[in-house]
């Protein structure tokens, strides 16, 4: 009897662990002990830095756009050039001699300087068809430019553009739109490829006229100027005090000296 008081616990835990395990049907999950770490937030920074880069490039007008608006504003009659009154003629040929003059090859590269005195010759004619073919090139060979070489067009297209802009309303403002093209594009090469570089301040230099003399004085001359009289000035002042220190006698006998040989001279000639 004693050993089978001892064996009922064991079979009551048993009749029991099988309705216990049949109720948990999904096997138990322990949590770890430590906890998860933060996420870093710098890769979040940098991607949010380099889309704000992107969107700010994005912003800025395509060189390669602004030159094909340019070349369709040249679209215009074959003989519209030609028509313009002499004082716009005039000043068709000064930009053609803004947009060619100096090392334009230099400047631009061989292929863009070739088309821009080609160009030029073709305003000097007032050739209106082929400006049009010429400036319809310039899109196309833009990317392949250096930063220099889009900063030499960069100040060609806008100094023609102000030859143009100067010719005023005439037309249908044609004139003006060719201006803003040729200005818009010109500045937009000169600013993102141009180096900037910290300007220097440049002695100032002025002239001063004495008659038919000429003097030009910048800052390092007069610094010379001012030390030379300085120098004199303290010279004079030392023979000042050396000459009131001379006793009153001996100026006297000077003087009278000079006196006598005065009257020796006077009566000689006389």
């Amino acid at each position: 009897m004693a050993s089978l008081h001892l064996l009922q616990p064991l079979t009551f835990l048993s009749s029991h662990s099988a309705p216990l395990s049949s109720q948990c049907s999904h096997p138990i999950r322990f949590k770890p002990s430590f906890a998860p770490k933060p996420l870093s937030p710098k890769p979040l920074t940098l991607s949010f830095a380099l889309a704000e880069s992107d969107s700010a490039k994005s912003l800025e007008p395509d060189p390669q756009v602004l030159l094909q608006e340019l070349a369709d504003s040249f679209d215009l009659s074959r003989d519209y050039f030609e028509k313009l009154p002499r004082d716009l003629r005039l000043d068709l040929n000064d930009a053609a001699f803004d947009l060619s003059n100096g090392p334009v090859i230099d400047e631009c590269g061989q292929e863009m300087g070739e088309i821009l005195l080609n160009l030029s010759r073709a305003w000097e004619v007032a050739d209106t068809s082929t400006s049009h073919t010429l400036v319809s090139k310039l899109p196309s060979l833009v990317q392949s430019l250096t930063e220099n070489y889009k900063s030499g067009l960069g100040k060609r297209l806008i100094s023609a553009g102000r030859r143009f802009q100067s010719m005023g309303q005439y037309g249908q403002g044609e004139l003006q739109k060719i201006a803003k093209a040729m200005n818009t594009t010109g500045k937009l090469l000169s600013a993102s490829s141009a180096p900037k570089v910290a300007e220097q301040p440049k002695d100032e230099t002025r002239m001063f006229k004495f008659g038919e003399l000429q003097v030009e004085l910048t800052a390092d001359k007069a610094n010379i100027g001012a030390a030379i009289g300085v120098v004199f000035g303290v010279i004079s002042w030392q023979l000042g005090q050396g000459v009131q220190s001379i006793p009153e006698s001996s100026l006297q006998y000077a003087n009278d000296n000079a006196l006598l040989l005065a009257k020796d001279l006077e009566q000689q000639f006389d």
